[in-house]
């Protein structure tokens, strides 16, 4: 027992309650990782959608394709790779086929049993100047309704209409590097289909890339060759989905970027484009028989193909910077 002055000598000891180490800063850390947390998680959804949107852009072009040309539910038609009738050895998109649920108008009959509007009007045949205006004025309309105005340019040429569908800095055509059209493109390509079913005329779609070449140099990788055709080839299933006759294509052309609109700059946007050649009969008849289609049905039927004589050979060689030609005496080696 202490005696009463020791009571006084002891020490009493408090035992003080632990602070939390996050009380000094108020728990701020907290709110900074949340926000952290939410910023990281919407950067994962906006690159999910963007990868969602490509992949979804790819697949509707190939719905679309392949709507009519499906058996029976859930079985498809495998594309075509073999050339076509007039030997294009170009691979093709897988197209609709008629009379197994098309989706083109042209030539087909509506449910009530009428031919539809494209078969029923009259084709109008587009053959002077003053026709391929008035051609050209309904394109640039439709091009100024898709809000591509900036992106469309034609010329009338001795050969028929050169229409230019190109990039720009604001708008593309394509996805860049692939053959997927944009969708203003996509709608633009669709709505010039009725105008392109009601006319008699053939056309050639030649697609055009940049100069900027692909890292892969090999001579069977892809390249701006195989862009080019693809882009044509996918010009040309939008036009036909969007009802143009499929005998209104003379030929389809990947061109790469051997014919660029401005040469001194490799990259410009305007360089990518597809050109919709709109021919008159003339013109589409010489090239129909230079290929050997003269015999087609509606085309090249009267047309007579003779060696021009030495004069005109001759004005044609010295236009092109070519050497005299020699006489047929003479030993040409």
């Amino acid at each position: 027992m202490l005696k009463p002055h020791e009571k006084h000598e002891q020490a009493i000891i408090k035992r003080a309650g632990r602070k939390h180490d996050d009380d000094g800063h108020g728990g701020a850390w907290k709110v900074a990782f949340a926000d952290f947390c939410l910023a990281l998680l919407s950067l994962f959804l906006v690159l999910w959608l963007m990868a969602a949107r490509e992949q979804q852009a790819m697949k509707e072009i190939m719905m679309d394709a392949t709507a009519g040309s499906r058996q029976g539910e859930g079985q498809g038609v495998m594309p075509e790779q073999k050339g076509g009738p007039r030997g294009s050895l170009i691979e093709r998109f897988p197209m609709p086929r008629k009379g197994m649920g098309d989706t083109r108008t042209e030539g087909n009959k509506s449910q009530d049993g009428k031919a539809g509007t494209a078969q029923a009007q009259p084709k109008k045949n587009y053959q002077t100047p003053e026709d391929l205006l008035t051609l050209s004025r309904a394109l640039d309309k439709l091009s100024e309704e898709a809000g591509l105005k900036s992106n469309l340019q034609s010329v009338i040429t001795p050969y028929g209409l050169r229409v230019m569908l190109h990039d720009t800095d604001k708008q593309g055509m394509f996805v860049r590097g692939s053959a997927v059209p944009t969708d203003r493109f996509r709608k633009l390509l669709r709505e010039m289909g009725p105008v392109f079913a009601q006319m008699e005329n053939q056309m050639l779609i030649v697609g055009h890339t940049d100069s900027m070449q692909y890292a892969n140099t090999g001579y069977e990788g892809y390249s701006n060759w195989t862009l080019s055709a693809n882009r044509a080839m996918s010009a040309r299933a939008q036009l036909l989905i969007g009802s143009m006759n499929p005998d209104s294509v003379l030929q389809v052309v990947g061109m790469a970027d051997r014919a660029p609109l401005d040469v001194k700059n490799a990259g410009a946007g305007i360089n990518r484009r597809i050109e919709l050649l709109i021919l008159t009969r003339g013109q589409a008849d010489s090239i129909a028989a230079m290929f050997g289609m003269a015999g087609q049905k509606g085309h090249g039927d009267d047309l007579e193909v003779a060696e021009p004589d030495s004069a005109t050979l001759q004005r044609l060689r010295d236009k092109l910077g070519l050497p005299a030609r020699k006489d047929r005496g003479e030993n040409a080696n």
